[in-house]
């Protein structure tokens, strides 16, 4: 009762120091009692698997569903609570298995159906949930429904996206609807000789777009949902979300064209649009709502652990926020916060972000989510720059420790809790169409394969993920060093901190405690969690300075009393249980400390 009346006092404490302008600036705290209950999900520890890359169980350098079901105990080994799988669907691969030709099977070449139910089953052994990619903004050319569609059989009409184009008045050649542009470059929309008739596709030729304004559509999705979830799974990630809807054509069934943005001279690339009717329709987050709704419906007539569904998309924050849903309406418990990814200097270079760069991104986030929802954070996938590519190979360590630090939910890309790092992949070797559809002088802009490379387990050949002599894609040739084998046999290592962080976000202070945060000075970042009744902890980093930082940090947080570091970095050269000045504390280049209150 008195940690409950004592709460109560800090929640009106909290909330008069904000009206009257005294918290700092960009200063967000929220104090939550020690009573909270929280489900599975929201403070959970998500991983990321990209099957192809993650372990190869029968030696044809490709990974598979076999292979993951034995690491699934390294999965429990640092604490992941869910995985979630980059597509496993039949496919011809054009784009990896986000081109789905069956929405109902599984690639041959990565197992069977039986297969995955052998997955779901040791998973739940050691209470590891699994999540499917949803991908449901297109599907493959090769898919029956758009044979059917290409051959308007009956009730497959208009199953997908298709115009008669426009006569060229001048040349009398036939041209496309309108100007839009595919994500992997050039025109979104191809010609079909059988059908006469261009179709849409966002992305590649082979990914004809599906027609939500179709009933049959929408309702066929959430067949191909509850299939699964019939199978067993936790919940889906949703792929693409923005692309579902795009703008309805006029009353003469005119598609409008998309203006210039001004970003480059480029006519081929996507960027060369502002995609204003064919990404971000509102249209699109009421049917996240309703994919909710089934999920919901789901649990309630056959129970168990609530089924999450977890956005992918990368537009503007009060686009996402929507997302969420509201008082009255369910949406996603998980719009993907990519603030990481996109905020600072965006996914090319972050090296030099400044400590109040990260706090800007941060609050980006916390300062728009409402009040009562959960935030979560993104650092990369299998679309973007690996972390220590992107912020640099001193602050891998220092990623993962903020990650792991901030409220919410934390989600691992594989191999980013042993530091793996890109691999610059040639012209000859390129695999990705995002690549492979530009050419040899400007592939390296496009391309994401320097993040998908093969997981790296030992320093036996091929880094121990298959036995056959060559991989899908090259492997990182620092695997004789970065691997999961060497790295549980030495402290300290990526792996071993990430096991601590996964551990001490077990505690009640960084699952449901109030968060603070400052950035002291140009390059040392700060912030406090704290819970009515239990240790308070603070993470500090200097997350820019190549030289020792001096610092205050009990003025920029308001801290009182003694700490003592709990963990560390390999960079900070300190020694966990030693007692710190708030008032006066030293940071070496690149150090990051977590300290815990006595």
């Amino acid at each position: 009762m008195a940690c409950k009346l004592l709460a109560t006092f800090l929640i009106i404490a909290v909330h008069c120091s904000l009206s009257s302008g005294a918290a700092i600036e960009l200063d967000h705290e929220r104090a939550t009692t020690t009573e909270t209950t929280k489900d599975w999900w929201q403070t959970a520890q998500f991983y990321q698997i990209y099957p192809r890359s993650f372990k190869d169980s029968n030696g044809d350098g490709i990974g598979d569903l076999q292979g993951i079901i034995s690491k699934l105990d390294y999965l429990k080994e640092i604490g992941v609570t869910a995985t979630w799988l980059s597509p496993i669907y039949t496919s011809p691969m054009a784009d990896f298995g986000y081109d789905i030709a069956d929405f109902y099977d599984i690639q041959e070449e990565y197992g069977t159906l039986e297969d995955f139910d052998e997955l779901i089953a040791e998973a739940n052994k050691r209470n590891i949930k699994i999540v499917m990619d949803f991908v449901p903004n297109h599907s493959s050319d090769e898919n029956v429904w758009f044979q059917k569609s290409v051959n308007r059989e009956k009730g497959y009409e208009d199953y997908y996206v298709w115009h008669d184009g426009y006569i060229n008045s001048t040349t009398g050649a036939r041209e496309p609807p309108s100007n839009w542009l595919q994500a992997f470059r050039g025109s979104a929309w191809e010609w079909n000789d059988q059908r006469q008739q261009y179709y849409l596709h966002q992305f590649a030729v082979k990914q004809p777009d599906l027609n939500y304004r179709n009933p049959a559509v929408v309702a066929q999705m959430k067949r191909v949902l509850t299939y699964w979830l019939d199978r067993g799974v936790a919940g889906f990630r949703i792929d693409a979300v923005p692309w579902c809807f795009e703008v309805l054509p006029d009353a003469q069934g005119r598609y409008p064209d998309e203006p210039l943005s001004g970003y480059t001279d480029d006519p081929e690339d996507s960027s060369y649009l502002k995609h204003i009717y064919t990404l971000d329709l509102p249209e699109t987050v009421d049917m996240v709502y309703q994919w909710r709704t089934l999920m919901d419906d789901y649990q309630r007539i056959y129970g168990g652990d609530t089924r999450i569904i977890m956005v992918e998309t990368y537009s503007a924050l009060d686009y996402v926020m929507q997302f969420y849903g509201n008082r009255t309406t369910k949406g996603a418990q998980i719009p993907f916060n990519f603030q990481f990814i996109t905020g600072g200097n965006g996914d090319k270079n972050n090296t030099e972000l400044s400590a109040a760069g990260f706090i800007k991104i941060i609050n980006s986030w916390l300062g728009l989510m409402p009040s009562y929802q959960t935030a979560n954070w993104v650092m990369g996938n299998h679309d973007q720059r690996r972390v220590g590519s992107r912020y640099g190979e001193e602050r891998i360590d220092l990623m993962n420790m903020l990650q792991m630090f901030l409220p919410g939910v934390s989600i691992t890309y594989q191999g980013e809790e042993i530091g793996m790092t890109d691999l610059d992949i040639s012209w000859e070797d390129s695999r990705d169409p995002a690549a492979c559809n530009s050419n040899a002088d400007i592939y390296e802009q496009f391309t994401r394969d320097p993040a998908r490379t093969p997981f790296q387990w030992s320093a036996e050949a091929n880094a121990g993920f298959s036995i056959n002599s060559t991989t899908w894609l090259p492997i990182n040739p620092n695997y004789v060093t970065i691997n999961v084998e060497a790295e549980n046999s030495t402290e300290p290592s990526h792996l071993s901190l990430y096991k601590q962080l996964v551990q001490l976000r077990q505690i009640k202070t960084l699952q449901n405690g109030a968060t603070r945060y400052a950035n002291v000075g140009d390059n040392v970042l700060a912030i406090k969690r704290s819970l009515t009744c239990e240790s308070s902890y603070i993470l500090v980093a200097n997350v820019l300075s190549s030289s020792v930082e001096n610092i205050d940090v009990a003025s920029s947080l308001y801290a009182t009393g003694s700490y003592t570091i709990k963990l560390a970095n390999p960079e900070a050269k300190a020694t966990e249980g030693t007692s710190v000045d708030l008032s006066s504390l030293s940071l070496e280049p690149y150090a990051a400390l977590i300290l815990q209150s006595v």
